[in-house]
């Protein structure tokens, strides 16, 4: 039998070498944009949940763009290294961004940004939203969310819990919880999603809020017990597992959303062109069915609600981090 650490690799094989991913079929010829192959940044490693979205869409907005997309994953720094690439790439729509909610944490974590999360980016689409789920090692025998707590209480800080990396969603995700159950806990952060499951399934780390398209697999495996979603519904796709408001924590649910994004200046109609795009690739019955399997929804918001949803979601974000006393080293 595979170890996990191997079926990892194998996993990450398998994502490099569908990082450039052409037209399953030519396209009627356009002019102007695209006039070459377009770059999707994911500042995240492979495997992550918004690494898998972003290659849930290249491929049918290769199709329907006529331009191979290659993802890029640029991970690092809660997402600020791929984010600071883009903010400075040439504003022409073929250097783009697929970022998730952690984007708008970071210019209260950064204080020494090299881009303005508001000015320097033009915002697109939102592709997804999905869960992030509460997990534990199956082998640490807890079986709900209230016996997580009781334990964590029992032994304050001694607890561990993981995250993709300072600021990141699952980083937020789990510093709502942990202020909604009052209780205190170690941040390891790790460069990704993919070794912090690794850890976690090995007992290095007590529990995580990871994306559920990641965690699903070893859910699935038995080697992880799922807990609770931090989403404000259930999910279609582990529907017994109720939330982390209904396991009796109010304010701690958070939505990890998934968006395109552009470097400010990209001209109206580059970017009219990819949002139109964008938004037909995601009533593709082949996104739609890859999106329903990974247990993420399919927002409708328009470019203009996406825009707004980012200035709220700065403001709340700023002073949950505020609250919880987030610091990085």
């Amino acid at each position: 039998m595979f170890t996990l650490r191997r079926r990892l690799v194998l996993v990450h094989a398998a994502l490099a070498a569908a990082a450039l991913i052409a037209p399953a079929a030519p396209a009627v010829a356009q002019a102007g944009y695209p006039s070459k192959p377009i770059t999707l940044v994911v500042p995240f490693t492979a495997g992550s949940g918004t690494d898998v979205i972003a290659r849930v869409y290249a491929e049918q907005l290769a199709k329907l763009l006529g331009q191979p997309m290659v993802v890029d994953n640029r991970p690092g720094a809660g997402g600020t290294l791929g984010a600071a690439q883009v903010a400075a790439a040439v504003p022409d729509g073929h250097t783009v961004l697929i970022h998730s909610a952690g984007h708008v944490a970071n210019a209260a974590l950064y204080p020494k940004l090299k881009y303005d999360t508001l000015k320097d980016f033009t915002p697109v689409a939102m592709l997804a939203t999905l869960p992030n789920v509460l997990v534990v090692s199956s082998a640490s025998r807890i079986a709900s969310v209230e016996e997580l707590v009781k334990r964590a209480k029992a032994s304050p800080g001694r607890l561990s819990y993981a995250s993709a990396g300072n600021g990141s969603a699952t980083h937020i995700n789990a510093e709502k919880f942990r202020i909604a159950a009052g209780l205190q806990a170690t941040h390891v952060p790790y460069r990704g999603t993919p070794p912090a499951l690794t850890d976690l399934v090995g007992g290095q780390v007590d529990w995580f809020f990871a994306p559920l398209v990641s965690a699903l697999p070893l859910i699935q495996e038995g080697k992880l017990t799922p807990l609770a979603v931090g989403s404000p519904a259930r999910s279609a796709a582990l529907p017994q597992v109720p939330t982390t408001v209904e396991a009796g924590y109010a304010g701690s649910d958070y939505t990890f959303w998934v968006g395109m994004l552009l470097p400010a200046k990209t001209p109206a109609a580059v970017v009219e062109r990819l949002s139109a795009a964008t938004a037909q690739a995601r009533q593709a019955p082949a996104v739609r069915a890859a999106l329903d399997k990974l247990g993420a929804e399919v927002p409708s918001l328009a470019q203009p609600a996406f825009a707004q949803q980012l200035q709220q979601e700065m403001a709340s974000t700023a002073a949950l981090v505020h609250k919880a006393g987030i610091r990085l080293e």
